[in-house]
């Protein structure tokens, strides 16, 4: 999956990629040093095809570029971050 896709979007507090006529969002709220995701969505007939796993990719690596931390409240984003310990480092 090509997480390169993951854009921001300040002016709805959220990531987006979009997968065909489809968008799949991480919502967000940022502070000052740190982004605090707490919902993610996949559009239900594209779930479980790796989407998911590609948006939260992309949005911490957005994240680690601009040398900020995340707060992670979103349940798929923490165990995301469980199996990809080389974003850790992210976690505030």
């Amino acid at each position: 999956m090509d997480s390169s896709r993951v854009r921001d979007n300040p002016e709805k507090n959220r990531f987006e990629m979009d997968i065909g006529d489809a968008l799949a969002i991480a919502a967000y709220r940022a502070g000052p040093n740190v982004f605090t995701i707490y919902h993610t969505e996949v559009p239900r007939v594209l779930e479980g095809q790796g989407y998911g796993s590609a948006l939260v990719r992309g949005a911490l690596d957005i994240i680690r570029a601009r040398g900020l931390k995340l707060a992670p409240r979103c349940p798929f984003v923490s165990a995301f971050i469980a199996r990809h310990p080389e974003y850790q480092d992210l976690v505030s």
